[in-house]
């Protein structure tokens, strides 16, 4: 996994990988399909219908599903790129959410000027408290995050049962879910379509992700961080340690904002599945990327084409939903293997090279 956070390669190479890795997928896929009976044409055609037949459908219902991927694999991306493995993304949204709405609930009659950023910014808050645990673990007692952002994944999981059983349930009781949400916390949406604005905020940060690691002093000491912490330390210069914890805490505050755009641009309320798997998802959407936050933008929306095409081929292919996954699982291995081959066959040229006369 460290051989992705290497330098990436200038001009075109990375775009023309990522297009043989994608071609690569679809050829397999197609092989796939025809070996488990299905038609790979009628297949991949409903597929592409499902996610781009129309504007409607692109912009309410890819565009929609690829949002909180965006925002998961931006979180998943940063944490990356500080060489902090931060596998707890899933956990972090659920504290966003679940934070989010429960002051959405006890604010019912203020403004939406007022309640928008406030949930906003408490879900962001949750997120990064949420990886407050695990980051200082990290960095006061060397205990390594995959192992604790992983379990806590499963605390907030079970948080969230116990509070939607509880607390946070409906007033009828009935439900394990929240009560809805008043309108003034909810995000605006296109007018007739469901993209809300959680998704242009997302770009947004995407940009401003990308700008920060590129162009400032302090995107450097991410960088730096993430390539060789060592270095960084005897550099002298800044406190690597001290940079990855801050990007850990941003990177849950990323995956928060990522669970109450959920809430509050598409379903209003809080449930116990709000998430269907987007923070484990989010680390192929950002290792696709080569943790690149515009490259974000992208992979986030291909998923989010494969998750909403994918309801398309059952219905109209008649191909059971293994195969979406598996199609997920395949662009990964497509991409990894691309990438080992590129960098074998570079190692043995500078090798040749090496020895030549």
């Amino acid at each position: 996994m460290s051989e992705l956070l290497a330098q990436r390669r200038p001009g075109l190479a990375p775009v023309l990988q990522g297009a043989v890795a994608l071609a690569a997928t679809v050829l397999v896929a197609a092989v796939l399909l025809a070996l488990g009976g299905h038609s790979p044409g009628e297949a991949l055609q409903a597929l592409a219908r499902g996610a781009f037949g129309t504007w409607t459908r692109f912009t309410s219902a890819t565009l929609v599903r690829a949002t909180p991927l965006l925002l998961t694999g931006l979180a998943v991306a940063l944490a990356f790129r500080a060489g902090v493995w931060n596998i707890g993304a899933e956990g972090q949204l659920y504290a966003g959410a679940t934070a989010g709405v429960a002051v959405a609930l006890l604010l019912p009659g203020a403004p939406a000027l007022v309640l928008l950023p406030l949930t906003l910014g408490m879900g962001a808050m949750a997120g990064m408290a949420w990886a407050w645990i695990p980051a200082h673990l990290r960095r006061r007692a060397g205990v390594g995050e995959v192992i604790t952002t992983l379990l806590m994944n499963f605390v907030a999981l079970f948080t969230v049962q116990f509070l939607l059983q509880g607390p946070l349930q409906e007033p009828r009781g009935v439900f394990n879910q929240s009560d809805r949400i008043p309108a003034p916390a909810e995000l605006p949406t296109l007018p007739g379509s469901r993209l809300h604005l959680g998704f242009f905020l997302a770009l947004v940060l995407a940009l401003v992700l990308w700008h920060y690691l590129a162009r400032t002093p302090g995107g450097f000491r991410i960088r730096a961080t993430g390539a060789s912490p060592e270095a960084s330390r005897v550099s002298g210069r800044f406190d690597p340690h001290r940079t990855a914890y801050r990007a850990f805490l941003a990177s849950g505050a990323l995956a928060g904002l990522a669970g109450w755009v959920q809430v509050s641009g598409v379903t209003y309320r809080m449930y116990e599945d709000l998430s269907p798997g987007w923070g484990y998802t989010a680390i192929a959407v950002a290792l696709l990327a080569r943790l690149h936050p515009v490259a974000v933008v992208f992979t986030a929306v291909l998923f989010g084409a494969l998750e909403v095409g994918g309801g398309a081929m059952q219905r109209e292919a008649a191909v059971p939903e293994v195969w979406v996954r598996g199609m997920e699982a395949l662009v990964i291995l497509s991409v990894l293997a691309v990438d080992r081959t590129v960098r074998s066959g570079a190692i043995r040229g500078t090798t040749l090279k090496s020895e030549g006369p």
